[in-house]
């Protein structure tokens, strides 16, 4: 599948669909707990239908509608699969080896073509560590694996190179059966850190924390079944806060929680900062178009934003340099090398950094772009489409349904001059 875009102007008022890092957590917490829980308005996506069939495949059982009902296994983890395949979900492939190290049979966990690529290293290190016996099924430090629990707590560390190796461990270590202390190195990420942790704290489960170096995580713990609705994504609203680069569009955005522990809600920082004319009412969020200027920012806590961001960066004025994101090329493609890429084939004035990205106001023309099967690059450069001359067409846009499925549909709701076949 493509997308073809053209110039636009984007008028109207959207709701943004549900968290994928809400719903995934929700779904593992849920599956972990004893009881019934509800889930009110799951991101349904490629990615968390990952999630979905892996917690099910650990014996929860899901009934899916409109909300989602999970009775959970109450840690007591009951394979009814020898393998479980998530797909292109990294998050759901490392939360899936920390429950897979509760259960005492064994399992193997493997995943598509990107997700095998991914680093997975540092987290079956401190998984082992704890009591799990992983091992590789091929290249040491990736997928696939064959895993057998059960941990039983003890010290250990992780690589901070990733959040999600952090956050599995915090999901999972509550149910062993001793504490367990975790030390990090230099974490990135850290917003997600806390999304895990405020559920953690809605659960009742024991911690203690020397800031983002050392967390002490009391064993023995259980979860609790709940009813919570999952937040409208940060993430995905990106895309539509990044029309501030569109001159004309006044777009009402709805659904999403400021007091929402999510990093990516720093995009309006980042924007107002760049002179965006963005409000917020109780409403929703109020984005109007207009010029803006290039400005220095580190992304560390918001690798996500670097694909949407570094067009913007094109359509500001004077220079923008993306810092202190190496993570980003450890996503589901080398997001700085493959956003560098792909803009200069539209006029781009753009430079890579080790970390980041140095960018120079651009006036792009539209022509073929690639999205590499990463769905945040496929709406990114969408975007980028919208503000070029001529068409773009971006190649192999399926991949947004790993995330945002309505995607287009959304943008032509808000008149957006785009089109997939």
């Amino acid at each position: 599948m493509r997308f073809k875009t053209k110039k636009s102007i984007l008028r109207g008022e959207t709701y943004i669909p549900g968290s994928k890092s809400h719903t995934i957590r929700a779904l593992f917490i849920a599956s972990l707990a004893e009881g019934i829980s509800k889930i009110a308005r799951p991101l349904v996506s490629a990615d968390a239908i990952s999630a979905l069939n892996a917690c099910r495949s650990f014996g929860a059982k899901i009934t899916e509608g409109a909300d989602w009902i999970v009775e959970g296994t109450g840690g007591k983890i009951s394979l009814t699969a020898d393998t479980i395949d998530v797909g292109n979900s990294g998050t759901t492939a490392r939360f899936a080896l920390g429950m897979a190290s509760l259960g005492e049979g064994e399992v193997i966990i493997t995943g598509d073509e990107q997700t095998r690529s991914r680093l997975m290293g540092s987290l079956i290190d401190a998984l082992n560590n704890l009591g799990a016996q992983i091992s590789y099924l091929g290249k040491e430090g990736y997928l696939p694996v064959k895993v057998k629990g059960k941990i039983s707590g003890g010290s250990t560390s992780v690589s901070g190179v990733t959040s999600q190796f952090l956050s599995s461990l915090l999901i999972n270590t509550p149910l062993a059966d001793n504490d367990s202390e975790i030390l990090v190195d230099q974490l990135n990420e850290k917003p997600y850190v806390e999304i895990t942790l405020n559920w953690l704290e809605s659960e009742g489960i024991a911690y203690e924390r020397d800031g983002y170096k050392r967390f002490t995580i009391k064993g023995g713990q259980k979860y609790k079944p709940f009813s919570r609705q999952i937040p409208a994504d940060f993430s995905s609203a990106s895309f539509f806060l990044a029309a501030c680069v569109l001159e004309g569009t006044d777009i009402l955005i709805k659904g999403l929680d400021m007091n929402d522990t999510q990093g990516d809600k720093e995009i309006i920082k980042y924007l107002t900062a760049m002179g965006g004319d963005i409000s917020i009412t109780t409403e929703g969020i109020r984005v109007k178009g207009g010029k803006l200027k290039g400005i220095e920012i580190d992304m560390n806590d918001t690798p996500d934003a670097l694909p949407i961001m570094s067009v913007v960066g094109c359509l500001a004025s004077g220079q923008t340099i993306l810092k202190n994101v190496p993570q980003a090329r450890l996503k589901e493609t080398d997001r700085i090398n493959v956003m560098c890429q792909e803009l200069k084939k539209m006029g781009g004035d753009i430079e890579e950094l080790p970390d980041g990205l140095i960018i120079k106001e651009s006036k792009l023309q539209g022509t073929k772009v690639e999205g590499h099967g990463d769905h945040r690059v496929i709406m990114s450069m969408s975007i980028a489409g919208m503000a070029a001359e001529g068409e773009t067409i971006v190649e192999g846009a399926e991949s947004v349904n790993i995330t945002f499925p309505t995607f287009a549909d959304i943008m032509q709701s808000l008149k957006a001059q785009i089109v997939s076949e």
